[in-house]
């Protein structure tokens, strides 16, 4: 505990840290916005001082100042007005210059970027000069952006790695927690084994026996199915349509005759590259989720399609029904519509289907208040 609450403390010192040194690089910046304004008002005062110089200039007039002055500008636009009309510009382009309305426009952007000098070149006489931003300074306006757009991708950068490592770790501490659990139910199967023996030699009605040997199996297969959790499993070519009807039909004999089971598939085997017990689980939570659509009581049919590369195993409930903007959303952890349960079987199943077996998973269709029909597909195995 001490250990987390060290490494939080930790985490909000660097985050602090962090806007410190972003808040004095944006202040940097601003100040150093501002000093080459002012720095580029001076210029343009220059410039109007050497614009004067030139109107007012007599034969024994020294212009070499004057006209170096102007010919050191070669970045900030100027427009010069007199009496509403423009009279002169530099660093604009030609094109907007002999247009009259971009010029028109241009120096009204002029006019919104910095305060007009006025030259009084003779008392009475006034000439206006307007400049805009030059290129270094535009670039240097837009550098606090580039810069929160950059500190905005490294944050969320961090916030994917720290989220994809918490996920990490708990499903780490999730597969340990299954395996334990598998590990703890094996020695009373076992034991239960050797009781089931003993029942046999006290010669137990035979039909009893087999019913709690098909529980033992039933509890073994879930044993293994929580032993895989975490590990590769490992996948075998097998009949999917046999392995399909033997999870089917143990579902079948557990559940309430109020529900109306129903199967159909091909009579030919089918050969698919999958695992048996994760398979059988991905039948049972499918079912077991249908039949949770319909409140215990309605019809449920598993149908298997067997076209061109593909096998396709729908399932097809006459429960409530799923809205289609939570299609997509019913596979996420957590999501669940029943008071009870963590939201995992979905999930779960879609995880084992795409990432186990390489197939897909999907609300083929729903209708409120009708009913829904889940789809997995698989790729068939081309044997030679």
């Amino acid at each position: 505990m001490h250990f987390s609450k060290s490494r939080n403390t930790s985490r909000w010192i660097i985050i602090f840290a962090s806007f410190v040194i972003i808040s004095l690089i944006l202040w940097n910046t601003y100040t150093f916005f501002q000093i080459f304004k002012q720095e580029e008002r001076l210029k343009m005062n220059l410039w109007a001082n050497a614009q004067k110089t030139l109107i007012n200039a007599g034969e024994n007039t020294d212009l070499e100042l004057p006209l170096q002055i102007f010919k050191n500008n070669t970045s900030i636009p100027i427009m010069l007005t007199e009496n509403d009309s423009i009279i002169n510009y530099i660093n604009i382009d030609e094109a907007i210059a002999k247009d009259p309305r971009r010029s028109s426009q241009f120096l009204s952007g002029l006019k919104s970027e910095n305060d007009p000098i006025v030259i009084e070149y003779v008392p009475g006489k006034f000439q206006y000069l307007y400049y805009g931003d030059s290129a270094l300074l535009n670039k240097l306006k837009y550098y606090p952006v580039a810069l929160l757009l950059i500190i905005f991708l490294f944050a969320a950068l961090v916030y994917n790695f720290y989220k994809s490592t918490k996920m990490a770790t708990q499903n780490k501490l999730w597969a340990g927690m299954a395996k334990e659990t598998a590990h703890q139910i094996g020695t009373p199967l076992t034991s239960l084994v050797g009781w089931v023996e003993i029942l046999k030699s006290e010669n137990v009605d035979e039909a009893t026996t087999k019913e709690i040997e098909k529980d033992i199996e039933r509890l073994q297969t879930i044993t293994e199915r929580f032993s895989n959790i975490g590990s590769e499993p490992k996948l075998e070519n097998k009949d999917i349509i046999e392995e399909t009807q033997k999870s089917y039909d143990y579902l079948q004999s557990r559940f309430s005759k109020q529900i109306e089971f129903s199967f159909k598939g091909p009579e030919a085997a089918v050969i698919v590259l999958f695992n048996p017990t994760l398979h059988s689980w991905t039948i049972e939570n499918l079912v077991k989720n249908a039949i949770d659509a319909m409140k215990g009581r309605g019809k449920l049919a598993l149908e298997v399609l067997h076209e061109g590369g593909l096998v396709k195993i729908n399932i097809s409930d006459t429960g409530s029904g799923i809205p289609k903007n939570q299609f997509k959303s019913v596979f996420e952890p957590g999501f669940t519509t029943k008071k009870r349960g963590w939201g995992l079987g979905l999930s779960l199943t879609k995880r084992i289907v795409e990432e186990y077996h390489k197939g897909t998973i999907k609300v083929l269709h729903s209708e409120i208040g009708k009913g829904t029909t889940m789809q997995v597909s698989f790729k068939v195995t081309e044997l030679i």
